[in-house]
């Protein structure tokens, strides 16, 4: 499951050229619809998959390719580019440089690279297995959390969880507020949390519903920074992952984190199996 330099070079020419599709679009006309399941979708999201499938095609026939846009491409390699041209369309149709471009490489089913590009900032991390995660071209690292009472925890959007998946949440977000609405959770983010978890700034991110593109990329970044990534019953998160997230600055509060999880009132857990 190596990551070879010409891998490296291959993922930053992808984050290149999906930056250069949708920077044009960042706060014009973008063609914005609605797809089937009610997210959204713009033509920035299209032509920067497209524009990375074109790289790929041309550099790595072999390999497969998983896109948010345009699906699956089967390879014969073992080796898969998980690509989400833009994560956080929401943040990036009203105008918020909080969305990022996610690229991953994804070996018999393990991330093994990831890159998360904000396009606007021209904010960049590029993590790979075995070295340090690199926030523009310098090491980055996560910060240490001596105690889960006071953690900064984020998450995309309270609206996003399942109902059974609801309590379990707000039981994590007790314990690191002690119930103060003034240590309540951010809010909105997607990707750009884990870049901010991997760079110091943000404790815990915790989410549900993720799909493989969502989050093959941001475990290579937060865990060569120092920190852990897993499901919510603890388990290394790979291909086969239900999507059940969470990131950890900290790894020595992970079973703090989990048994948090875990404290639901009797009468709110529905038995549902994470």
């Amino acid at each position: 499951m190596s990551v070879h330099a010409d891998d490296i070079r291959l993922a930053l020419q992808l984050a290149d050229a999906a930056g250069a599709a949708i920077r044009p679009y960042f706060r014009r006309e973008m063609g914005l619809e609605i797809k089937e399941d009610r997210s959204p979708v713009t033509l920035a999201d299209r032509e920067a998959e497209a524009a990375m499938r074109r790289i790929l095609e041309a550099e790595r026939s072999g390999d497969g390719i998983h896109g948010e846009e345009y699906g699956v491409k089967d390879g014969v390699t073992g080796r898969q580019w998980v690509l989400d041209p833009i994560d956080g369309t929401r943040s990036f149709t009203v105008g918020r440089p909080i969305f990022g471009t996610l690229i991953a490489l994804v070996d018999n089913g393990w991330p093994v690279l990831g890159i998360i590009d904000q396009p606007i900032a021209r904010e960049r991390w590029l993590g790979v297995a075995g070295r340090p995660t690199l926030f523009n071209g310098q090491p980055t690292r996560t910060r240490t959390c001596r105690d889960l009472d006071g953690a900064t925890i984020a998450t995309t959007s309270p609206h996003l969880f399942d109902d059974e998946d609801v309590p379990h949440f707000m039981a994590l977000v007790a314990a690191v507020s002690g119930n103060s609405p003034r240590q309540g959770p951010v809010y909105g983010g997607d990707c750009y949390n884990y870049g901010l978890l991997a760079s110091g700034h943000i404790d815990i991110v915790c989410e549900s519903g993720l799909k493989l593109y969502d989050f093959a990329a941001l475990v290579p970044v937060v865990e060569g920074a120092g920190g852990r990534m897993c499901d919510w019953n603890g388990d290394p998160l790979t291909a086969d992952s239900a999507g059940h997230v969470l990131a950890i600055g900290d790894p020595a509060r992970t079973d703090e984190v989990l048994e948090a999880l875990r404290n639901v009132p009797h009468g709110h857990d529905h038995g549902h199996d994470h």
